[in-house]
Order: structure tokens, then C-alpha cells, then sequence
């Protein structure tokens, strides 16, 4: 019996690798990830735009826009929840179970909690991941943009609480990606702004949909309205071809 998370890439279904879609289609059961059970989550959106009504898909509810310096409760009853559902259906028929997750299954995902905790409840079941492409990749390349050049740093960080951290990255001066800072942009922003880097900042929210935006972070006004999942990639000083600052 397998367990697969499976990355499908930011919302676009055209940006699913040929490796993912195989595992989806050959799937016994394919779960996505919902706020609620009568809604559909863009991951599901991308999945059955490959396989339409197929019954093998089925809903996970996971308590994915509460606040994560709030109340944990929910939260963790939702993943223990999830992980006795995939466990059982693991248990019950064994066979290939598919968990479709935004981006990559290694990154930010809801996939890492839940396979650790179907492990601890099955321990035979073999656990793998397709890699899928992550929403700075995407930005980057509508923005028409190289993430790293020569050598830079990359790092990679969620803005949940504060912008302390960014803060800190931002002065180091190699590209830095917040993700999840929907919530936080105008202090992202005005972070962002007083290290000088606002000019060199590129914001995405939506990506692979039709309400899809990409722009730069300076023209970005309505900060406030902001969706959870936002990209914003900054850039490091650079000169001319191969140097760095």
C-alpha cells in the first residue's frame, strides 16, 4: 500500500509534470484538500480538469485559512481527522493513495503532517512524493525573471506573524520569497521599502487562474484584500552579466 503527495503546481493544470498526472490517473483513491466539504479547492480544480467527475477523488477538510498564531485546536483535529480517513481507506483496500497538494509536497504543504501521521497509525504504509512546481517558479517566470543568478542565495520563508525574519533575510541581500503573507502585506511591503529593495519586489497572488496577478509590489494598492496565498519574490541588488553586488 502506497501513499503519494502528489504536487500539482500553482493552479495552472497545464503545469502538472507528466510524473504527477501518471499517479493521479493510476490512483485507487485520490484526495485533495477543502475548506469545507461542499467546496472545492483549487487543488481539486486542477485534478479534475484531468479527470472530471471520476468518483476515486474524494475531500479532505483541513482548516487551511485559520490564523496560525490563533487557536490550534481546530487545526490539529482536522489533520488527526484526515490522517484516520486516509488510514482506514489505506487499511480497508490498500492499493495507491494520491493526496494532491498546491506546489511541491515538500514545500509549505499540508502533505508533510498528513503522511506523518498515517504513518504513526500504519506503519507499513511506503510513503512517496511527486514534485510539483512551486509558486515561485511560477512567478518568476511570468515576471520574467531569474530567481538566482551566479552566487546568490535563495531564501525561502512564510510571513505568518510578523516580519521579523524577513526583516533579518532582507539583510543579507540574496533573493528572498514570502509566501502565505496575504494577511501581513502592507508590513511585508513597507518592510520591503525601508531596505531599500521595493523597487526590485515582485507580487502574485492567484497564479494558474483567471483571477491571476502578477505585478510589481510598488503598484500593488489594495494591500489590505490581499488573498493568504501571496507570492512575493524580492530580488538582490545585481550588475551586469554574472556579477553579484
Amino acid at each position: 500500500m502506497r501513499l503519494v503527495g502528489v504536487g500539482v503546481g500553482p493552479g495552472d493544470p497545464e503545469m502538472l509534470t507528466l510524473a504527477a498526472l501518471r499517479e493521479i490517473r493510476d490512483a485507487d483513491t485520490v484526495y485533495v484538500p477543502v475548506l469545507a466539504p461542499d467546496e472545492q479547492g483549487r487543488a481539486e480544480a486542477i485534478v479534475r480538469s484531468h479527470l472530471g467527475g471520476d468518483e476515486r477523488v474524494r475531500r479532505l477538510v483541513f482548516a487551511l485559512a485559520d490564523p496560525v498564531d490563533g487557536p490550534q485546536e481546530r487545526r490539529r483535529r482536522h489533520w488527526d481527522d484526515a490522517a484516520e480517513t486516509v488510514a482506514e481507506r489505506l487499511r480497508d483496500q490498500g492499493g495507491t493513495v494520491v493526496f494532491a497538494t498546491l506546489g511541491d509536497p515538500a514545500v509549505y504543504s499540508t502533505f508533510s503532517y498528513l503522511a506523518a501521521a498515517v504513518a504513526e497509525l500504519l506503519p507499513e504504509v511506503e510513503i512517496a512524493t511527486v514534485p510539483g512546481i512551486t509558486a515561485m517558479q511560477a512567478t518568476a517566470s511570468q515576471a520574467g525573471i531569474a530567481l538566482t543568478e551566479g552566487s546568490e542565495q535563495l531564501t525561502v520563508m512564510p510571513v505568518l506573524r510578523d516580519v521579523t525574519a524577513l526583516r533579518a533575510a532582507l539583510q543579507a541581500r540574496g533573493t528572498v520569497v514570502a509566501y502565505k503573507g496575504g494577511r501581513r502585506l502592507g508590513e511585508l511591503r513597507d518592510a520591503i521599502g525601508e531596505s531599500g529593495a521595493l523597487g526590485r519586489s515582485v507580487y502574485a497572488e492567484h497564479l494558474g487562474t483567471p483571477d491571476a496577478r502578477v505585478l510589481p509590489l510598488a503598484e500593488v494598492s489594495d494591500v489590505d484584500d490581499a488573498p493568504y496565498l501571496s507570492t512575493v519574490v524580492v530580488l538582490p541588488p545585481r550588475g551586469g552579466r554574472g556579477e553579484q553586488w
